[in-house]
């Protein structure tokens, strides 16, 4: 590995909306360039700075609460040719995973009779929105004793109070 990657690697990119007042350019290590009306630095920084940072600016601004045993609409991007459209997916969460941007939540439907899961990254540009339709009164942090039920016997009680 030479000397020059790891120049490359422990530099940090912060990307800011150009609407901000402009700080004073001192000279500094740091370079500033714009592009898309957003403005982006760089200065050197550690590489798990580097990935913290990263990763921040990925994380989506607008996620509802999401609780397990939530029937939530999740709006999935499918992309046919050269053609995209968002097609509803709407369920009940059964389980929760992770958090940061590899946040994960498994949802459930019926379709056809046939039990059907998903897991969706939250974070992930193919989910294009998720919107809770009703909010669901459990107590367990895994909902997947709902696996072995059929019919009625899958509903899960109303939460008012959320």
């Amino acid at each position: 590995m030479s000397v020059d990657s790891k120049d490359i690697s422990s530099k940090e990119v912060n990307i800011e909306n150009e609407t901000k007042a402009p700080e004073e350019s001192g000279g500094g290590s740091g370079s500033k360039s714009t592009s898309k009306g957003k403005q982006i630095s760089t200065k050197k920084l550690a590489p798990a700075e580097l990935i913290r940072t990263f990763e921040e600016a990925q994380l989506k601004k607008t996620i509802p609460e999401l609780y397990v045993g939530d029937t939530v609409r999740v709006g999935v991007r499918i992309s046919e040719g050269n053609k995209e459209r968002v097609q509803p997916y709407e369920g009940v969460v059964i389980a929760k995973r992770h958090g940061g941007i590899n946040q994960t939540i498994t949802v459930r439907r019926i379709f056809q009779g046939i039990g059907v899961e998903r897991v969706f990254l939250v974070h992930s540009p193919q989910v294009a929105s998720i919107k809770v339709e009703r909010r669901g009164k459990v107590r367990r942090a895994k909902l997947f004793y709902l696996r072995e039920r059929v019919g009625k016997a899958t509903r899960v009680k109303q939460r008012f109070d959320r």
